[in-house]
């Protein structure tokens, strides 16, 4: 979804001199492979969006799986990085390398001043590490490594597979299901009263390309909207986007996750960039794209 919604951007942009792998031709994971592709490809620019993700219960699933690939993929594009002299890498996190009680909205300077949440504390760490990576090559080595970290996705190319899936993914194909079958209720996991910030991920791409044009610095940088909302709101906008008329049953043996996860984007703003898509303009275009694709199943 990010990788090629950056792509997508880069191409509008008029860029066009692209080297691009898919998992199956690249196993990231691979340090040979890694180094291999970057003593032969020489590229100049790199955006590292590949990581393993998935939602709440993936997460918490292969928690050891979610540690150690994503710290194999990163650690090896980025060394390969430096090796082979890349003019400059921007490396994606999360906001989930937040503190689960940190004050809201979230600051880039709120990393590491407490405890993780406890469900994702795998992949957050693996996402901490990468920044400073970046961060540590800068000032060893004087790269020009950026890390930028984005709040909750959603777009094209999105996961609707209900087992792996975020939560904006998962409702709408709950809610879409239910909708055609005729059911009177969609489960929804939680209480549904945590706060979610959701940015479409062509915004994402616009703003990454902008970053790596206009910004070279220490600090990670903050991505999203600055705009939050319930997780229940969330339900009731995709449940009338869809057109479900039944209602909703919240499973309340399942996790919430954490309470708030709310962006300060001021330094992306100070820096000239700001969201254009809003949150249900983007799900009317993604509930769109999905009935498109609904009939050949891709999950």
């Amino acid at each position: 979804m990010v990788g090629s919604a950056i792509l997508r951007n880069l191409q509008k942009k008029g860029f066009h001199n692209f080297v691009t792998r898919t998992s199956s031709e690249l196993d990231l994971r691979n340090q040979k492979q890694v180094e291999d592709f970057f003593k032969n490809e020489q590229p100049d620019y790199v955006f590292l969006a590949a990581a393993k993700v998935g939602g709440i219960q993936a997460n918490n699933t292969y928690r050891a799986d979610f540690l150690y690939e994503n710290l194999m993929i990163q650690n090896n594009v980025i060394h390969s990085a430096y090796l082979y002299k890349v003019k400059k890498l921007m490396f994606l996190g999360s906001s989930c390398i937040y503190p689960k009680l940190a004050p809201q909205p979230l600051k880039e300077d709120y990393l590491l001043t407490g405890l993780l949440e406890q469900t994702n504390e795998p992949y957050a760490i693996a996402k901490i590490a990468g920044i400073k990576l970046c961060e540590n090559y800068r000032r060893q080595y004087n790269c020009d490594f950026i890390a930028v970290m984005p709040t909750n996705l959603y777009g094209p190319n999105d996961n609707y597979n209900l087992n792996n899936s975020h939560v904006l993914p998962a409702l709408i194909r709950k809610f879409h299901e239910a909708k055609e079958q005729g059911l009177a209720q969609v489960q929804m996991w939680g209480t549904g009263s945590p706060l979610r910030e959701f940015l479409h991920a062509d915004d994402l791409g616009d703003a990454c390309v902008f970053l790596m044009q206009n910004y070279s610095g220490l600090q990670h940088v903050n991505i999203g909207t600055g705009t939050d909302l319930s997780i229940k709101d969330l339900a009731l906008m995709i449940k009338d986007i869809v057109g479900f008329k039944g209602g909703i049953e919240h499973d309340l043996s399942k996790p919430d996750g954490t309470p708030r996860k709310l962006m300060d984007v001021g330094f992306l703003h100070s820096l000239g960039w700001k969201h254009s898509i809003e949150l249900e303009q983007g799900i009317r275009m993604v509930y769109e794209d999905f009935r498109k694709k609904e009939n050949v199943k891709v999950w």
